[in-house]
């Protein structure tokens, strides 16, 4: 089992500039070549010491090459373009082009700080005008959301509209909010991939979990409730056919209230061209499927979906092929 290195050890100095504040997004012109390649080789290494395959590594280090070559910087280039422009930069991509998008329109990359265990999403949403600090953190412990795109899905799919102290008037107005931030850096409007099937979403639940009582994984020290520094929290990075996911105990601050930050999991997943999605899988406590592992927000299929036993009495999804 790897020990990473903590938050405290991630790349000095920072590259970017000093990270936004509540409400307010760095413009694009700030944010210069050479620290977005720098995030990028980061990615990379974070994905190697993780355990994830070569591939996504060698392309954030292609990405990264291609991107100091440019004889123009990124931001003018966006500006000028859009998404489209950022696409067709070879050696760039969709998913790669995506991720440097949110970087000249927040200044901040959430992929790379899930991978450094940064995150914090409350953060990220309070770029957005009308959402503060209590109304970001309820977004993200009731709809477990972590980014602006994944926020902007939730806008325009009623999710937001219909959770406490919002309302649809408020709900428009981050969307119209969202599109400003966003759109100028987006090819098309926000569109969800799909979602892997319930059975592929226990089963990776099932393989993280397994894993972690036997220590095959390696662990990062997330920032957020450690105050020790531990790397406690281990991490799977894995793929089911055409799915990448990732996986992580939740370490929100409802899953640390409810004793639960050792059972939540939270599985992010994508597929190329498309938007991240995630979901939480937990141990149900109440009614027909109590006991059985649970992927909130799809209990129905759950209860459908016979689980089976590892060794050692844990209940997973059906077997890998």
């Amino acid at each position: 089992m790897a020990m990473l290195p903590s938050a405290g050890a991630a790349r000095s100095p920072e590259p970017f500039p000093a990270e936004p504040s509540a409400g307010k997004a760095l413009p694009p012109a700030t944010i210069r070549n050479e620290p977005i390649a720098e995030r990028l080789r980061e990615a990379a290494d974070l994905l190697l010491a993780q355990g994830d395959g070569p591939f996504r590594a060698a392309a954030y280090r292609r990405a990264a090459e291609a991107v100091l070559a440019l004889p123009r910087e990124l931001g003018v280039i966006a500006a000028e373009g859009g998404r489209p422009a950022l696409e067709a930069i070879p050696g760039l991509g969709p998913a790669i082009a995506s991720a440097i998008a949110e970087m000249l329109a927040t200044g901040r990359w959430a992929y790379l700080e899930r991978l450094r265990g940064v995150a914090e999403p409350e953060q990220l949403f309070c770029l957005v005008p009308g959402i503060g600090h209590a109304l970001a953190r309820r977004i993200h412990e009731a709809l477990h959301l972590e980014t602006l795109e994944a926020l902007e899905v939730a806008a325009h799919d009623g999710r937001l509209a219909n959770l406490a102290g919002f309302g649809p008037r408020r709900a428009a107005v981050v969307r119209a909010a969202l599109t400003r931030l966003l759109g100028r850096l987006r090819s098309a409007p926000p569109r969800a991939a799909g979602e892997p099937p319930v059975p592929l979403l226990l089963d990776v639940d099932g393989e993280y979990r397994q894993r972690s009582a036997c220590g095959d994984l390696p662990r990062i020290a997330p920032r957020r409730f450690n105050p020790s520094g531990e790397a406690w929290l281990p991490v799977l990075h894995t793929r089911r056919g055409d799915w990448h996911f990732t996986a992580l105990y939740s370490n929100s601050a409802l899953a640390h209230r409810l004793g639960k930050a050792r059972d939540w999991v939270v599985a992010y997943f994508h597929r190329e061209g498309f938007s991240e999605g995630q979901r939480t899988v937990v141990s149900e406590s109440r009614g027909d499927a109590r006991g059985q592992r649970i992927v909130r927000g799809r209990e129905a299929e759950c209860v459908a979906t016979a689980p089976t036993e590892h060794a050692g009495g844990t209940k997973a999804g059906p077997a890998r092929a």
